[in-house]
């Protein structure tokens, strides 16, 4: 017996919020595999898709990592001080564009050639983000500025470089919590980016 194709229309569409990014309630009508049809409702956050990247030195086998304060953490119970991955939001920029001045914002390196290595969905339940991943090496003579963030979005950004495999034992360890910067660093482990050493 075949199953019915699962379908979904919006019915109805309400702005919650429009302070910082939107915040949207969706009515949705859903119909389900069994082909019986389902109406619910959720709450969207529109924040805009953003890029990262995984900055690293082959010859000296290191890093360069970003720590920041992050409200959220402190709300459930942390410092708040998270240790991540250079990142940014699109702003109506395209991915490379966006990702090459962020890094130059944040960390201070200028980096011509990034490499897109895949997309994913951060957190598909409730946020409509697409981050774009890439890689991209570096070395000190790329160093334009001390970098640390834009004063006038808030940030207050230190730049961290530190050894792969010490971040990586900072990941098992739990110290390393950020999910874009634990599946960058498994995508390092993964294909080797620091097996041939110089």
């Amino acid at each position: 017996m075949s199953q019915s194709p699962r379908t979904a229309s919006i019915i109805d569409e309400q702005i919650l919020s429009e302070d910082w990014y939107s915040l949207k309630k969706y009515t949705v009508d859903y119909r389900r595999a069994d082909g019986t049809h389902q109406t619910y409702s959720r709450e969207v956050y529109n924040k805009g898709d953003g890029v990262t990247i995984f900055l690293y030195n082959r010859p000296l086998q290191s890093i360069i990592l970003t720590r920041q304060f992050r409200l959220p953490l402190m709300i459930q119970g942390e410092s708040g001080l998270l240790i991540e991955t250079a990142a940014g939001l699109l702003e109506g920029e395209d991915p490379i564009t966006r990702i090459r001045a962020e890094v130059e914002e944040e960390t201070g390196y200028r980096i011509n050639h990034v490499t897109k290595i895949f997309d994913a969905w951060m957190s598909p339940g409730a946020v409509t983000e697409k981050l774009h991943f890439f890689t991209a090496e570096y070395s000190h003579q790329d160093k334009v500025n001390s970098g640390g963030g834009l004063i006038t979005e808030g940030e207050d950004i230190e730049v961290i470089e530190m050894p792969f495999q010490q971040a990586f034992t900072m990941m098992t360890h739990g110290d390393i919590k950020d999910a874009k910067t634990i599946m960058l660093l498994q995508y390092a482990m993964i294909n080797k980016l620091f097996d041939d050493k110089e």
